[in-house]
This record gives C-alpha cells, sequence and structure tokens, in this order.
C-alpha cells in the first residue's frame, strides 16, 4: 500500500491515541538518537549523517526525505532493557524482621518507529538470550510484548555497515509490525508500507492509503537494492567460528591491544551487548537496601573479577574475549553469530578499530 506524509503523520497520532509512546529518530546536538516524538515534524528531516571508523558526523540538506541518516549510537536496547533497574528492595521493620520485594517496574507500551532491519534482528538476538526456553527475564518479556513496531527499509547504507555480510538487512524480513520504505523525488514522495501484523491491518484502516502500483514497488525494491550495494564493510563469515577459536594466540590480537583503550564504547552502542553487574546498596541507617542492575561490559577490567582476582587483567585477552564471543561462541550458545552488522561499533570506537579489519587480517594469516 501507498502512505503519504499526511498519513504517516495521521498513524504517530493514532498510536499516540491508543497509548503508545512513540519512538523514533531525532536530532540532538548533532546526533541522531532514539526518543519520543509526537508527529513527523520531530523526526530529522533532510539530515545525512556521515561514518567512518572513529569519526560521525550530520549534516542538513535540501531535501524532504525524512530518513536520509543510517544509524545512531542508540538502539531500541535501552528502552527494551533500561540501562539501570532496581531488581528488589528490602526494608526491616520495627520486629527486627526483615521483608523483601521486587521493585515495581514500570512497562510502557511502546511503539518503535523507523528502526532499521539490522536492529529487529538484534532484538531477535536479545529474545534468546532472555527469553530462553530455560531462563527467561521476566521484566524483559514484559516490555517485549507490549511494543508495535514500524519498521523501515535502508535506502543508503552507511561507510561502517556491513549487515548484508551478516544477512540482517538492508532490507526488512521479518518481526515487525508495519515495514516501510521511503520513495523521494523532485515529484513526488511517498512511502510503500507493508502490513505484516493483524493490528497494524487495523490501524491502517483509520487511515488514507491506497493501493501500490506495481511501478511504486519496483521503484521501492530498487532504493533497497541500491543500499545493499553500497555497503561501506563486508566481511567474510565463512567458518569464522572456527577461525577465531583456532588463532587465539594470533598476534593480531596483541596489535589490537596496543590500540584499544578499553573503554566500553563498542559494547555500549552495540544492540546486541547484554553484560551486566549487580550492585547492592544500603541507607546510612542499615533498615533499607536495594539491588541494581547496570549495563556492563567486559573490557571493563572489574568485570572478571571472580574470587579474590580478575581473569582477564590484559586489554589483549578482554579485546579477544569480545570479539571470539560476538562472532564465534555466540554461536555455540544462542544458534547464530551475536552481530547484526550495524557498523556502531566501529563508528563509535575512539581509535578506530575496525572489527571487519581484525578478523580479516586472522583469516588473512
Amino acid at each position: 500500500i501507498i502512505l503519504t506524509l499526511a498519513a504517516l503523520d495521521k498513524l504517530i497520532n493514532i498510536l499516540c491515541a491508543k497509548g503508545f509512546e512513540v519512538i523514533g529518530p531525532v536530532l540532538r546536538d548533532g546526533v541522531i538518537v532514539v526518543d519520543r516524538i509526537n508527529g513527523i515534524s520531530d523526526l530529522p528531516k533532510g539530515v545525512v549523517d556521515h561514518q567512518e571508523a572513529g569519526s560521525y558526523s550530520t549534516k542538513r540538506e535540501e531535501s524532504e526525505r525524512l530518513f536520509a541518516f543510517t544509524v545512531g549510537p542508540q538502539s531500541c536496547k535501552h528502552y527494551l532493557r533500561p540501562p539501570v533497574q532496581t531488581l528488589w528492595k528490602s526494608k526491616r521493620l520495627e520486629d527486627k524482621s526483615l521483608e523483601i520485594y521486587p521493585a515495581a517496574s514500570e512497562v510502557k507500551r511502546l511503539a518503535f518507529f523507523g528502526i532499521r532491519s539490522c536492529e529487529l534482528h538484534a532484538m531477535i538476538i536479545q529474545d534468546k538470550v532472555f527469553m530462553g526456553k530455560e531462563f527467561v527475564d521476566e521484566d524483559y518479556k514484559k516490555r517485549r510484548e507490549n511494543i508495535f513496531i514500524v519498521a523501515l527499509n535502508c535506502t543508503r547504507a552507511g561507510n561502517t555497515c556491513f549487515c548484508t555480510s551478516m544477512n540482517t538487512g538492508p532490507k526488512v524480513s521479518f518481526g515487525f509490525d508495519l515495514a516501510l520504505t521511503e520513495v523521494c523525488s523532485p515529484e513526488e514522495h511517498f512511502f510503500v508500507a507493508e502490513v505484516g501484523s493483524l493490528t497494524a491491518e487495523e490501524l491502517i484502516r483509520e487511515i488514507s492509503h491506497r493501493v501500490a502500483s506495481l511501478e511504486e514497488v519496483a521503484a521501492a525494491e530498487r532504493l533497497v537494492a541500491a543500499a545493499a550495494n553500497e555497503m561501506g564493510r563486508s566481511l567474510e563469515t565463512k567458518n569464522i567460528r572456527n577461525t577465531l577459536c583456532n588463532n587465539l594466540e594470533h598476534p593480531r590480537w596483541e596489535a589490537v591491544a596496543e590500540r584499544c583503550l578499553s573503554c566500553t564504547n563498542c559494547t555500549m552502542v552495540c544492540p546486541t551487548c547484554f553484560c551486566s553487574s549487580v550492585d547492592d546498596i544500603s541507607s546510612l541507617s542499615g533498615n533499607e537496601a536495594s539491588r541494581v542492575q547496570k549495563w556492563d561490559s567486559c573490557f571493563s577490567q572489574q568485570f572478571s573479577y571472580i574470587h579474590g582476582g580478575t581473569i582477564r587483567c590484559s586489554v589483549k585477552s578482554r579485546y579477544r574475549q569480545w570479539l571470539t564471543h560476538k562472532f564465534a561462541t555466540w554461536i555455540d550458545q544462542f544458534g547464530t553469530s551475536g552481530c547484526v552488522g550495524c557498523g556502531r561499533c566501529i563508528t563509535w570506537c575512539p581509535v578506530g578499530i575496525d572489527v571487519t579489519e581484525e578478523i580479516a587480517a586472522i583469516r588473512e594469516s
């Protein structure tokens, strides 16, 4: 079907009216971030981003495109699994007994607007981590079950993107309620939309739309195909697990460690990384306490502290742990790679370390 700009704006209004908090891309301090939006006027119209290893910038062009950019440092992980959350609280009562109760967890109805195929794949990967058959994170599950997804097919690839190598984009193939492709030219501006759920089908009935012509569908497909052909990076994934696991003493690990700052940026921006730590906090009176879970990183030296010692003391060992888990042993745990090719770890690394370059170096030698 075809949606106009007015129809898209109405879609956001309807979602808000139905109690959804609509989360979409906005421009803030020169960076594309995700935050609450109330209409298409909040979207970064005409904003284009430029990304390279260790480099990110945006500029506004004379364009009517609402989605001329790729992805910023934030992903939906921020909303599905908050960076800081209280797990439980305890209180000492007057009779000296101890009352322990779970912390109240607010679950909002969220509508993710304009998320890309790589991010949808990241959600599915995190679903396996937090909603697996044996262990289930109930808070994550509640949040995950209360979302509506308006996905966006990429019509432009970033210089650090390599989703085609990971088979995660640029076209959205599953997991959405509604998928959009923006078609914008001096003559016309519209969105080719694909309905992926009964909920979306009901919403579309409330919005002005028409059936897409074969030419319009073909135009949208050409734009997505062009994005697939202009990927800034590529990665050979054949036999990647054994390539990494059989080269744990490769000299490349030491070489990359000389550059790595162990700053944790790559894991913070990664849409699939899930490391966390737990802090116990007590009041000065000693009558109240709580347990708080926070995002953490395997790049932190303290993260591998066990029984009086740190297991991974060197930057080399921590970088090797991260890369081999992401691209190799993740497959053993969850049946897929832990990488979706979004390129965030390359862009937001202060020293521009490129995972595709590091893996290629190990493979070639």
